[in-house]
This record gives C-alpha cells, structure tokens and sequence, in this order.
C-alpha cells in the first residue's frame, strides 16, 4: 500500500470511530462529571486543603477496596510512588533494578533516586511488557547467587529487584515473572501507574508484586491532578510507607521530632477528593474504554499493513492508551502518519524513547533490545479517552 493510502486509510478508520462533534482530538483527557466540584468545595469551605483532611483517608479506602490490596497509601505522584516502594524494598546505592526499556522515564528515575543503576531489559510483544522468558536467559547468562542474593558477575553489583510496567494498562506475565525472581531472588515492584482497573488472571495488577505504585497524572484513567499511590498487602510495610512519606516524623502534641530521613510525598486533601470523586466513576469509565477499544479493533481488523493491539490472552486490560502497530515494512511512514493526524486535528504519539537510547542512560547495563526497538519503530498511540464514548 503506498504511504498516501496508508495514511488517509488509517484517518478513515479513526474518524469512523471518533465522534463527529468535536475540532480536536487530545490523546487522553479527564472527564468530570460526578462529584468533583462538591467535594473540592468542602475542602475550601473547611479549609482542609493539605495533606490531613478526611479525603485522603477516604480515597485509600477506597483505592483498597477497589484493587483488592489491604492497604493503600496517597502520594504525590507515582514517580514519588515508585521511589519509596524500591527503598522498602531494600535498593541500595549501587545495586541494580531491572526496568524495561520500554518504559516512562518515571520507572527508572525512582531507581536513580535511591542511588541504584538501571538495567535495562526487552519487552515482549505480547505484551508490550517486560518479557519473562528473555530475562530468565539473560540471567542465567551473566548472574550468580552469593548468600541467597542475585549479582551481576560483569559488574561485581547487586540485582536486587525488577519493576515490570504494565504498559497502557496491559498486563505483564505476572506469573512467568514471579517464577524467574524467585528462582534469582529478586525483589517484585509493580510499576502499575497506568493499571488501574486492569486485571491479570483475575487478580488486579499491583497485587502480586511486594510493593506496587499507581499514578493518578491528569492524563490517567482517574485523576487527582497529580497523585499516586502506593499498594501493599503488608501491614508493615503500608505503615513504614506512609511514615516515610510524611518527612518520618514521630507523633506528638508538640514536638518536632523525626526518627528517619523521610519525604514530603503526602497527597493533599483537596487532590484526594477530586479523586475519590473519579474513583466512584471508575467502573462506567472502564466500560467506556474498553468499548471504545473494541471499536477501534472492529475499525482496524482489515486495514491492511495496520494491527490494534489488543489484550493479552490472561488479562482484562483498563485500555488506558489504544495503540496500532504498523507493519515493518510501513515503519518509513510513521513520521508522516503522525503529521497528517495532527494536522487534521487528532492527536497521535510514537512510544517513548527506550530507556537505554537516552544519552543520561547510555552507559546502563542492559539486554539485547530487538523486540523493544521493533516497537519502537512500529507502535503509534490513539485518541483513547472516555469521553469520546456516549452511552
């Protein structure tokens, strides 16, 4: 197919879904139609606006029962989510965290933070996901086990945890995954900031994993502005991670007193209640996604050269961000697809830049790359909000 059919073929498919009413397009934007304005108004009206008010205890009740997780702790964003989960997990200055390539910078940010070095790993296609079954190969390549613990034996370092993203709410092999950290005694941190609302084998995803982080940016399924969370089925745990996350201060009447080198990470009240106003729409917002994804497959099934990614066999994904994948053969048009769309108004993205291209992160160790760099080259997001779905 020429670039020119290619091109105005993709447009058709995607006008045929996109309602007719609007100018723009926007990649992902929140929608507000419950509560929101009533429960922020009570935060101004009572002047808790900080990071103590009822709201945020609400909305980690809420985040809990939602998720299945017995705890939730309300952070600032994920980013800050992801650092405190790999400090309590026990990373260290000069150990490795094994993050996948094909990631939000954000996932390998929090590893620089506490002072580790990231190690960068393939994705699977299946998945878009860090792939189970290469990484347990590459291990048993360069790792040996020294007193129950994983090192890297070109580097002399610590491997101490993995972080899987589950990428535009996709799940990872959860399983497959456990299994090799298990076997290399590496810790499990969910990275599920873009999650929420999908499930692995009926289990949702931030579950499994030690510690898991969500993200609620404004561009996420539910928002709070800026905001993340923390899950933990760990009782000590959730109460270290909130310690550490309100500058570990001792409680007290009066005194000023701090046992630990903490973090100002707590989630204002008045974010919390923005988001325990998205949390009770969650569920309409979710069937809205996934009809709006089944849309797009049924509009996409037989362009030629063009495939909708669509969930993995063991999962139920949220469908955060939709995405096509070109075929290798068209990955020369991809520049001019994303051109020609935003010139008529709808917004479309490549993947982010893999991890290991970026020159901060060039000297990282890492895997071979051939199926992350493949999408890389192939993979174009699509409008995928809620609100372009009416029931």
């Amino acid at each position: 197919m020429s670039s020119s059919l290619l091109i105005k073929t993709i447009k058709k498919s995607l006008r045929s879904v996109l309602p007719d009413n609007n100018q723009f397009y926007s990649l992902h934007e929140p929608s507000f139609n419950g509560n929101e304005w009533k429960y922020m108004k009570e935060c101004l009206d009572t002047g808790w606006v900080s990071s103590v008010g009822k709201f945020v205890d609400r909305f980690e009740v809420q985040l809990a029962e939602f998720t299945g997780a017995k705890y939730a702790v309300a952070i600032v964003n994920g980013t800050a989510a992801l650092h405190i989960c790999l400090k309590l997990s026990g990373v260290e200055a000069n150990d490795e965290v094994l993050i996948p390539t094909l990631t939000f910078i954000a996932t390998a940010n929090a590893a620089v933070y506490c002072g580790a070095i990231p190690h960068f790993i393939d994705s699977e296609i299946r998945t878009l996901g860090l792939d189970p079954f290469k990484l347990e190969n590459y291990l048993s390549e360069i790792t040996e086990i020294k007193n129950n613990e994983c090192f890297n034996k070109k580097t002399g370092r610590r491997i101490k945890a993995v972080v899987p993203m589950h990428t535009f709410g996709h799940p990872v092999d959860m399983d497959a995954l456990i299994q090799v950290c298990e076997r290399f005694s590496i810790t499990v941190i969910e990275d599920a900031a873009e999650s929420l609302g999908s499930y692995y084998k009926g289990y949702h995803t931030g579950s499994q994993g030690y510690l898991s982080a969500l993200s609620f940016n404004g561009n996420k399924i539910i928002t709070t502005g800026g905001g993340g969370a923390i899950l933990t089925n760990d009782e000590f745990l959730a109460k270290q991670a909130k310690h550490l996350t309100t500058t570990a201060k001792l409680p007290h009447k009066w005194e000023y007193v701090h046992d630990r080198v903490g973090y100002n990470y707590r989630l204002p009240n008045i974010n919390a209640a923005l988001g325990c106003a998205q949390l009770e729409q969650l569920p309409e917002f979710l069937k809205k996604k996934r009809t709006l994804a089944e849309r797009y497959r049924k509009a996409f099934e037989n362009v030629e050269g063009v495939t909708f990614f669509v969930e993995p066999e063991f999962a139920r994904s949220n469908y955060w961000l939709n995405a096509i994948l070109l075929n290798e053969e068209d990955i020369e048009f991809r520049d001019r697809i994303l051109d020609s769309t935003k010139h008529d108004g709808i917004m479309t993205r490549p993947v982010w830049k893999l991890m290991h291209k970026l020159e901060i992160f060039g000297n990282c160790p890492r895997s071979n790359m051939t199926t992350s760099e493949s999408i890389e080259r192939r993979l174009i997001n699509i409008p995928s909000s809620a609100g372009l779905i009416a029931f």
